[in-house]
């Protein structure tokens, strides 16, 4: 597909860094939403996943964690042409992979506390993006089911008290649509008072410089990581920041899957 123009995607990013969020309508094609629907509930079926019982990850909402290791169709979620430069932009391009992972709220689910993905890291804000994370519906997103629900310009606040009563307002969305926020915003997935699963996949992202919430590195197998694209390979990992940060004695790790490896700042 043709990702969206300069123009596009700069406004996209003025939005972001204004109100914290933006929508990107009809990203990914209806087939592709199919596909990956009916695919997460032949992974739910064959590993067994179940919901948890915390408050947080919600005790009727399924998800499944470390997509990339569970087929190539999950390759593409990344690197995808609409979405990831807006992502480079927020961040920059040596962005990393966080974390890929399945959302799935079934009826009945209450809301979850609103939070950002950032709290643990401890820095001050407000302060420069250094998470980015996005929500790819595969099911319509409505109030009523479980639309994800956002606290307008948060992401210039300090993070919210776990459980505090807030006002929300919910992005309600398409399938095929992928909502893109600043890690600092407030939000949280809503109250499912429907007898449908919502059903989206979290493609999170964070600085160069800051450490991955799923360890890309050692959850997924060196045999699976060669077979990701150059662009993939590095996102999840397998490069350097800034020519530096991430190195193997001086050398590149994505020579540890036979790319050629770049060079050392130290050496140029």
């Amino acid at each position: 597909m043709v990702g969206p123009t300069d123009a596009e995607l700069e406004a996209h990013r003025a939005r972001i860094e204004r109100e914290g969020f933006t929508l990107l309508e009809d990203m990914i094609e209806p087939e592709r939403v199919a596909a990956l629907r009916e695919d997460l509930l032949r992974i739910e079926r064959e590993r067994g996943v179940v919901p948890s019982d915390n408050e947080f990850e919600g005790g009727r909402t399924v998800r499944i964690y470390n997509l990339l290791v569970h087929g190539k169709r999950y390759e593409e979620i990344p690197v995808h042409p609409g979405v990831l430069p807006l992502v480079e932009r927020v961040l920059d391009p040596g962005c990393l992979v966080s974390s890929l992972s399945s959302i799935s709220i079934g009826p009945g689910e209450t809301a979850q506390p609103v939070h950002s993905d950032d709290i643990l890291i401890p820095l001050p804000k407000p302060r420069p993006a250094i998470v980015c994370n996005t929500m790819w519906a595969l099911t319509d997103f409505t109030e009523e089911n479980g639309a994800t629900r956002v606290v307008p310009g948060s992401h210039r606040r300090a993070s919210p008290r776990y459980g505090a009563e807030v006002e929300t307002i919910p992005v309600e969305m398409r399938a095929g649509s992928v909502l893109v926020w600043d890690g600092s915003l407030w939000h949280g997935g809503g109250a499912n008072r429907t007898g449908e699963r919502r059903v989206g996949i979290a493609m999170n992202y964070c600085a160069g410089y800051i450490r991955q919430q799923e360890n890309q590195q050692l959850g997924i197998p060196r045999e699976i990581a060669r077979g990701f694209s150059p662009r993939l390979r590095r996102l999840v990992g397998y490069g350097l920041y800034h020519g530096l940060i991430g190195h193997i004695e001086k050398h590149d790790p994505a020579e540890l899957l036979g790319d050629v490896g770049r060079s050392i700042v130290w050496d140029r």
